[in-house]
């Protein structure tokens, strides 16, 4: 196989062998192990009652980390320029899993939400892969219509009419935690673009009454609203998950209780190790644990950022904007996940980047890894600027990365 893409230089084939971004590697990595070891602890308790096997969830995940090193692995091989002419078609793509999922016979639903496409050993949640492919569309669209997003009000609104009604679709399933990480990370890519103050300004304001009116319009959204500011007033009703998340907080101290020896997690807090992870973390390894993994989500964030920054200096705009896309998506979703574990957000449905049990968002955080490390690769080598001619010895020179 190798052999076959011998012909196109990749950070994984190279006349310089690896030669990858190792501390955001690093990073991801150091993350996706504590992910695992989390999981394990978290899970155990249910995976004994439901399979009488306290290590299934850890064995699946195990497979989800093969899957998605692989996924990593081969989105490195892919030339950036490649994602560029394929946006069209990624957006189409997305458009038809997102009407797929609604369909019955074919949508899985679960807690009455209709987010995954259930096959006979896993499910594939469409809205993950969804946000990475508007992304990937949206950077090409900034790079295609660069003059007119940024003088005139129809470049700032054509977006929208690919972006509302893949939001409306969202809503349907109903997957609002995901409207608001996509709409967001959208916004983001628009201001990084060029896009006026004043026309951002309006989105932003247009953007908060839409969420007040998507609030206003479903009682369960209000009554999660309501709750979060007071959870203690409906203990063991809608407030039941944050206040057993807040224990667990409370638990943990300053040093954690233990690894493996949560208390919260035996049947006590719901969904500990997909969307409240970070409780049992902040529980078992305490308040030093728990900054230590936010400072490694800090590392990651912004190391993604600085990617798409050394891309844009190096004249290869398409692969900067979606570097700074994929940066929000991890940013929107750390925030959100992070938020509503403590209490400052109401309760979404939305898994913590690397570190929750899920298939699909593991998957596609490690291939927007493999994204992010040969965005890396291309800017620093200057492969695919248009002032840049290659030959074969150009890629068998030592360079040093100078990062």
């Amino acid at each position: 196989m190798f052999g076959i893409l011998k012909p196109y230089p990749s950070p994984l084939i190279s006349g310089r062998g690896i030669d990858l971004d190792f501390p955001m590697l690093a990073g991801c990595l150091a993350l996706l192990g504590l992910g695992l070891v989390m999981i394990t602890s978290a899970s155990s308790e249910v995976a004994a009652v439901q399979s009488g096997n306290p290590l299934y969830h850890m064995f699946r995940h195990l497979v989800y980390v093969f899957l998605g090193l692989v996924a990593c692995g081969a989105t490195l091989l892919v030339p950036i320029a490649t994602w560029q002419r394929m946006g069209f078609m990624m957006l189409i793509g997305a458009f038809g899993l997102l009407v797929l999922v609604l369909v019955p016979g074919i949508g899985r639903e679960v807690n009455g939400s209709m987010r995954w496409i259930g096959f006979s050993f896993f499910n594939v949640q469409p809205s993950e892969i969804a946000k990475v492919f508007v992304v990937i569309y949206l950077a090409g669209y900034l790079v295609r219509r660069q003059t007119e997003v940024r003088e005139s009000w129809m470049g700032f609104f054509k977006p929208f009419i690919v972006l509302l009604p893949m939001a409306g679709l969202l809503l349907m399933e109903p997957d609002f935690g995901a409207t608001v990480v996509m709409m967001g990370a959208a916004a983001a890519m628009l201001f990084l673009g060029g896009v006026g103050l004043f026309r951002f300004s309006l989105m932003v304001v247009l953007a908060v009454v839409a969420v007040f009116v998507l609030v206003q319009a479903q009682p369960y959204r209000m009554a999660r609203l309501i709750t979060f500011t007071d959870p203690w007033s409906d203990q063991f009703g809608s407030g039941y998950q944050l206040t057993q998340a807040l224990i667990a907080f409370g638990r943990g101290e300053w040093l954690g209780v233990g690894l493996g020896n949560s208390v919260q997690k035996q049947f006590y807090l719901p969904e500990a190790h997909t969307d409240f992870v970070f409780s049992v973390l902040a529980e078992e390894l305490g308040v030093v644990g728990s900054l230590v993994t936010i400072a490694l989500f800090v590392f990651v964030t912004v190391r993604a950022l600085y990617i798409g920054l050394w891309a844009e200096k190096a004249k290869q705009f398409f692969a900067a904007y979606m570097a700074f896309g994929l940066a929000f998506l991890w940013i929107g979703q750390f925030l959100i996940n992070i938020g509503v574990n403590v209490g400052l957000l109401p309760t979404k449905g939305l898994t913590l980047p690397f570190l929750s049990y899920g298939g699909s968002s593991l998957v596609i955080c490690c291939a927007c890894v493999g994204l992010l490390l040969r965005i890396e690769w291309e800017s620093r080598t200057h492969l695919g600027s248009e002032e840049h001619e290659f030959s074969e010895s150009d890629f068998a020179e030592e360079t040093s990365h100078g990062r």
